[in-house]
């Protein structure tokens, strides 16, 4: 095992040795206490507080309607329930894109109120100064290029990014232009694999994968998926590792068919006079 994966509290700096020792980084949403809690005790290294909360916690269409306040709410039970995972939380549209100035604010207000430990935003180039402007105030960035889930109406749906020499080459750009930045690790979504392992060979911050190829530094996936807690869609990048939908569909059943039939409660579920 890593000398890296012995310490009571994955940093930044842990998650760059991990890179360098050539160890892949495991990374997970979590959204409340109590699943965050059961990932951190799995071994997650980071646990991202995403703005997909809005869309597999309250059925939103996509993610542009998540608040600040709703992130903060959110990131703060995710750091009760972490106790060794790196807590990153997603800055929610229109809370950093106005100026440098009000990304520095929103950040400080995710750190501070949420108790996040880094942030994470969208953007390549553009966002450059924003990110620059955030790590010169002490907060850790993650940067996330590529498919970029706030921009989907801008790009035309959740469609891969970077296909062709000419769109390769600007998410490359965007993500030296990110690392430039300041940022100590790097969200790639939604593009071809080809082109993650040559950002992965090309960066010396760490990569996390998202439908990105198996050549990044990481993975990521949005815990709903892996668990098949939601199953409105399935993106091809996603694996599942179980069938909990259907285990807590499958339990809520069984006890709605006991109330109904009297069979619960029994006697040793109820208290004596």
């Amino acid at each position: 095992m890593s000398k890296v994966l012995e310490l009571s509290k994955i940093t930044t700096t842990a998650l760059a040795n991990l890179k360098a020792e050539g160890e892949k980084i495991a990374m997970l949403t979590a959204y409340d206490y109590t699943f965050a809690r059961l990932a951190d005790q799995a071994g997650m290294e980071v646990l991202l507080v995403g703005d997909s909360v809005g869309m597999v916690f309250s059925g939103l269409e996509n993610t542009l309607p998540v608040t600040l306040d709703q992130m903060i709410y959110h990131t703060q039970a995710v750091a009760r329930g972490s106790k060794r995972a790196l807590v990153v939380a997603d800055m929610p549209f229109m809370t950093y894109q106005v100026s440098p100035q009000q990304a520095l604010q929103n950040a400080g207000r995710l750190v501070q109120e949420g108790r996040a430990e880094a942030v994470k935003l969208e953007g390549g180039a553009a966002m450059a100064a924003t990110i620059s402007a955030i790590v010169t105030a002490g907060i850790p960035v993650m940067g996330h290029v590529g498919l970029t889930p706030q921009s989907v109406h801008a790009i035309g749906g959740f469609r891969v990014q970077g296909k062709g020499h000419d769109a390769a080459q600007a998410v490359l750009e965007d993500a030296l232009a990110v690392q430039d930045a300041g940022a100590f690790a790097l969200v790639l979504e939604g593009i071809p694999a080809s082109l993650g392992q040559q950002i992965t060979q090309q960066l010396t911050i760490p990569t996390i994968g998202i439908g990105a190829g198996a050549d990044c530094d990481g993975q990521v996936l949005v815990m709903h998926d892996l668990l098949g807690l939601f199953d409105e869609f399935t993106p091809k990048f996603v694996k599942r590792y179980a069938s909990v939908g259907e285990t807590v569909e499958k339990a809520f059943r069984e006890y709605q068919s006991e109330v109904k039939s009297s069979c619960f409660p029994q006697p040793q579920n109820c208290f004596k006079g």
